[in-house]
């Protein structure tokens, strides 16, 4: 892609990060800019499978705990009500509410597997915001049954916020590959590893599945040799 191409449609503010990491050499640049791409393309199976195993174990957990199959739905009327939400606005609720109208709007039948589906990765970590947490008496910590004794709701939020904000960055096409002006990987790999804790913590069996989708340490190694 030609200089002038390239500031019209990835935009100069965009790449001079890249421009500035590598001293201005412009092949460089564009090697690191692929680069990083690449790296994001190797997480993108890492991230989604990570939410989807997350997602299910959260539903099972509460599937259990309201000895209810359709608790997504049901509970709109139950703890997603709760007074003591009004200072989140009940967002869990108004998110299954938003789907449901989706869902009619394409006349789709409503069922708890297409609502759960359906449901963003923020919506699953909000359940280990304290408001959450303590109306559902802390069960789904459970999901967790290997964790360390000094792991608590909170810590394990704060990786899974770390998670999400990584995984909005990769979405949304932006750099992974620096730390301030300088090439740095240590945050995607302290992401890496942090999924890689969680799923021991949830079964260690999953590890094998995902070393089978993981191939970020190898770009990772592209980058550092740029």
């Amino acid at each position: 892609m030609k200089i002038i191409s390239r500031n019209k449609y990835l935009s100069r503010t965009r790449f001079s990060r890249y421009l500035n990491a590598v001293g201005h050499d412009n092949k460089r640049a564009k090697k690191l800019y692929l680069a990083n791409i690449r790296l994001a393309q190797a997480f993108h199976p890492i991230l989604s499978q990570f939410e989807v195993v997350f997602r299910n174990c959260i539903n099972n957990n509460l599937v259990a705990h309201f000895s209810d199959i359709d608790w997504v739905i049901n509970q709109k009327s139950g703890f997603m009500s709760h007074t003591s939400l009004s200072a989140s606005h009940f967002f869990l609720r108004k998110s299954i509410i938003k789907t449901e109208n989706n869902l009619r709007r394409k006349k789709i039948p409503i069922t708890s597997g297409k609502i759960i589906s359906d449901q963003n990765f923020g919506f699953w970590i909000s359940l280990f915001l304290s408001h959450h947490y303590s109306l559902l008496s802390g069960q789904i910590i459970h999901i967790f049954p290997n964790k360390p004794k000094t792991e608590t709701r909170a810590s394990i939020y704060r990786k899974l916020d770390l998670i999400r904000d990584f995984r909005n960055r990769v979405n949304h096409c932006e750099p992974i590959c620096f730390k301030g002006i300088n090439i740095d990987c240590s945050k995607a790999l302290t992401i890496l590893n942090t999924i890689y804790d969680l799923l021991c913590w949830i079964n260690p069996e999953l590890v094998k599945f995902f070393d089978n989708l993981n191939n970020v340490r190898n770009k990772i190694n592209q980058i550092n040799n740029i």
